[in-house]
């Protein structure tokens, strides 16, 4: 489940779902929704929507339901122990983007999805933009709209506009660019590739082993209210960012069996702490030590009664699934 809050701003309602999953036991939802100050990211947001030439959320939609599943001939690198200066750094959030998936109804209605993502070093990465890593369910969430023939995306001349942005801070400024297409994704793992015609963005190096249970992990996590804590740093549009120190608490397998890594057993959710906050779904879970991406997070879910509560994600080793195995390129 989306967590998702109200905002009016302007007199203009605008929905805004942040990418988390929440636990299987509902939280009971609050009776009143009160109106907030627009932020700056959703005047940069609305402003590019108005402007974009990018493709419609309609057809990016049906783009991820061609090409879920679809290899790559390009083969991902292997980067378990990358060199020093491809090692993941704690210091910003400069690596990490936030996509954004926007639609205005005829009325002037607003609602807006949002996620996080990082870039992957593609060997021979196409003219077209950087790939980038992120969730799905945020983008299932506005293929919800559509198919309950929500007014943000029914067919018919009088919609409004509609697309998806990547947002990140190249140069130290806040940059928006329109996605051009969703390149392929793996809905059962939850994450979609994509590309966006920006500039040159850092990446990430993906390592395709399974972190082992009790590794030390740093995840970047997101929040959009300045937070009272120590060590939270300002991020995109009003945000704020921080790389929270946890630790790999096992895996399950898609029946949600806890699951072993060097074994046979499919490890197809990885769970961890501390939980994620709304918004940070789709960055990257690096290992403390080797400075890789080990992991990507989904969210919150329920473990058991007993454990309670826990940070829910997919070992990087779903990335390569996208990808042609190293040595089997035509």
């Amino acid at each position: 489940m989306l967590r998702s809050s109200l905002r009016l701003p302007l007199g203009i309602s605008t929905a805004r779902i942040y990418a988390t999953i929440s636990s299987r036991i509902p939280a009971r939802p609050s009776a009143d929704l009160l109106p907030v100050v627009p932020s700056e990211l959703d005047e940069v947001l609305w402003t590019s929507l108005s402007t974009s030439e990018g493709p419609a959320l309609r057809d990016l939609i049906q783009q991820y339901t061609e090409r879920s599943g679809r290899v790559l001939t390009p083969s991902l690198p292997y980067e378990s122990r990358p060199a020093h200066h491809r090692r993941v750094t704690f210091d910003d959030g400069d690596s990490i983007v936030m996509i954004a998936h926007c639609a205005r109804d005829r009325t002037g209605k607003h609602a807006l999805t949002v996620s996080s993502g990082f870039a992957l070093a593609v060997p021979g990465e196409s003219t077209v933009g950087p790939f980038i890593l992120t969730c799905a369910h945020t983008l299932e969430e506005a293929r919800a709209w559509q198919i309950r023939r929500s007014p943000f995306l029914v067919d018919g001349s009088e919609v409004g506009p509609s697309g998806s942005f990547l947002v990140s801070r190249a140069g130290g400024s806040l940059s928006v660019h329109p996605i051009s297409s969703i390149v392929s994704a793996v809905p059962r793992s939850d994450i979609l590739l994509l590309q966006s015609a920006s500039s040159a963005l850092p990446t990430l190096p993906v390592s395709p082993y399974p972190a082992q249970r009790e590794t030390a992990i740093r995840a970047h996590f997101v929040t959009h209210e300045r937070p009272q804590e120590p060590g939270w740093a300002p991020w995109l549009g009003g945000s704020w960012s921080k790389w929270v120190r946890g630790t790999v608490l096992g895996y399950r397998d898609f029946a949600g069996r806890e699951t072993q890594p060097g074994t046979y057993d499919s490890l197809s959710h990885m769970l961890f702490s501390p939980l994620p906050t709304p918004g940070s779904s789709g960055g990257p879970i690096v290992d403390e030590e080797s400075g890789a991406v080990v992991g990507v997070m989904l969210g919150t879910r329920m473990d058991n009664r007993v454990e309670g509560v826990r940070g829910w994600g997919v070992p990087a080793e779903a990335i390569f699934e996208m990808f042609s195995l190293p040595g089997l390129r035509k």
